[in-house]
């Protein structure tokens, strides 16, 4: 079974967004790890990146497949993590910890109340 921490928000193409504040920090599920396998290289945005709502901010390669990656909601992207250059498999070892992707600060915070919950994404997923 997939780990799906409480306190954070969900969408069906796999990614997380926890809020701290006015930011909120995006990556991708330990299902959506799980499905990709072993994550080899990510394309990585830039700070300042203007993204829509489900606008693809990056792409995931694996051994299996390359996959976009959306941003659950529209704003601006404000932190990146660099680390995942040399170690993209961060994503597969820690996708709630060291392997989030970016941070954001939303064009409408209030939107996060659409998104699913962990209860809501477990479903999701048939777990």
């Amino acid at each position: 079974m997939s780990e799906v921490p409480d306190g954070l928000y969900y969408t069906k193409e796999h990614e997380w967004m926890r809020v701290e504040g006015d930011t909120v920090t995006i990556g991708i599920t330990d299902h959506a790890q799980e499905m990709l396998t072993d994550i080899v290289y990510i394309e990585l945005p830039q700070e300042g990146d203007v993204v829509d709502d489900m606008g693809e901010f990056a792409v995931v390669e694996s051994v299996k497949s390359a996959s976009p990656i959306f941003a659950p909601l529209s704003g601006t992207i404000t932190g990146v993590n660099m680390d995942l250059e040399d170690a993209p498999e961060l994503m597969n070892t820690s996708p709630y910890g060291d392997g989030w992707i970016v941070k954001m600060t939303l064009d409408n915070p209030d939107a996060v109340s659409a998104l699913m919950d962990a209860a809501a994404y477990k479903s999701e997923i048939g777990e």
